[in-house]
């Protein structure tokens, strides 16, 4: 019989509403191994919640006795403890492509896409964390999300010229891993599935080649992503 597993997620004020682009790289790869975890919702401020993990950061699992944090130890994890489910990677030089992937979203494209969501991630959270969130994010990136918010058309643009690469990828495969999606996959489509949560600003445009990309990922794992509604959908622009 398999272990319950729990897996605490960041959400916004909405606790339905669950945004972190590492959480659904874990979701994603959860999905991926045919496991359901319950899903707890957590908040910046909740540090006292996740206090038995030793660290203060989402997503976190428990999986009877163990507790692991960060996505990508989570997915080594998995990949460990379900050898005979799907594999994450497809092979240990397939792991090491991934690490890759998930070096270059943490160093490169996470940053890029923060500087455009986080006026609209402010307005989606806890009115608890709005305080803290704009004092660690405005010290981090030493600027401030009135400054972001008017130069949202140069980011943009910055933020394309960053994706060049996988725009040339995906438009000549459906995944970045080939025929199917793995964990590379979910590393690059949590941030935009970040995106697609947290604001309302289009990244793409209609003709992008990452786009029916997006939109195959979204369909993944029946529908997985597609649970959590656009913010465009909940609000006008």
């Amino acid at each position: 019989m398999t272990k319950p597993i729990k897996l605490y997620e960041l959400a916004g004020a909405d606790e339905k509403i669950r945004f972190s682009p590492f959480c659904w790289r874990t979701r994603l790869a959860l999905a991926h191994k045919g496991l359901t975890p319950e899903t707890l919702p957590w908040r910046l401020t909740e540090k006292d919640a996740i206090a038995f993990s030793g660290q203060g950061r989402v997503p976190v699992l428990v999986h009877g006795e163990d507790c692991i944090a960060d996505s990508w130890e989570i997915a080594l994890y998995l990949e460990r403890t379900y050898p005979d489910r799907p594999s994450l990677f497809g092979g240990a030089e397939a792991q090491g492509m991934a690490r890759f992937f998930n070096q270059w979203a943490d160093e490169s494209l996470h940053a890029a896409i923060a500087r455009i969501l986080l006026p609209d991630i402010h307005a989606l959270l806890h009115e608890r964390d709005r305080e803290y969130f704009r004092t660690t994010r405005e010290a981090a990136f030493g600027t401030s999300f009135a400054s972001l918010t008017a130069a949202r058309e140069d980011l943009l643009t910055k933020f394309r010229q960053i994706t060049k690469p996988l725009r040339s990828t995906l438009a000549k495969q459906n995944f970045l891993a080939g025929a199917a999606p793995n964990y590379a996959d979910h590393i690059v489509f949590g941030e935009f599935q970040w995106a697609r949560v947290a604001s309302p600003v289009e990244l793409l445009a209609d003709d992008d080649p990452i786009a029916p990309w997006r939109d195959r990922m979204l369909d993944a794992y029946d529908g997985l992503a597609r649970t959590i509604p656009a913010a465009a959908s909940r609000q006008t622009v």
